[in-house]
């Protein structure tokens, strides 16, 4: 239970999922009581639709805060092989693509209530905690 768990996961390839929903693929290497994590040789994992994208970051110090989720990951018996490995320029713009479509989204929702005298907070403006 809690942090003593992720002991035996030293030294091994873990995933670790951010409160603000970067993945984050890396060797955990050392943690403490407060679930602080430090990864090396870093990936960031983007999904977009079928796509993904690797992004080096090296090493990487985590906040035990911002953890969601952390696991060993086997990528041998990986059940998503469905998915196409692009480019980190490709898969950024890809990502920019569906930002932008999801903010026209979110306008012409925004107006549609506003019209109906409704107020209106989207999903990003209630996660936004102040951390």
């Amino acid at each position: 239970p809690g942090t003593a768990s992720l002991v035996q996961d030293i030294d091994k390839r873990v995933m670790v999922v951010l409160r603000d929903g970067r993945t984050l693929i890396g060797y955990l290497r050392s943690l403490d009581q407060f679930a602080n994590l430090l990864l090396t040789q870093t990936i960031e994992r983007i999904h977009v639709r079928d796509k993904y994208g690797d992004i080096d970051r090296g090493v990487f110090l985590i906040r035990g805060e911002n953890v969601v989720l952390c696991g060993e990951v086997d990528f041998r018996n990986s059940k998503f092989k469905n998915l196409v490995q692009v480019s980190q320029e490709e898969i950024l713009q890809i990502q920019a693509e569906e930002l932008k479509e999801k903010e026209e989204k979110q306008k012409i929702l925004k107006k549609a209530f506003q019209e109906r005298g409704v107020p209106y907070y989207s999903i990003d403006s209630m996660a936004d905690d102040g951390f």
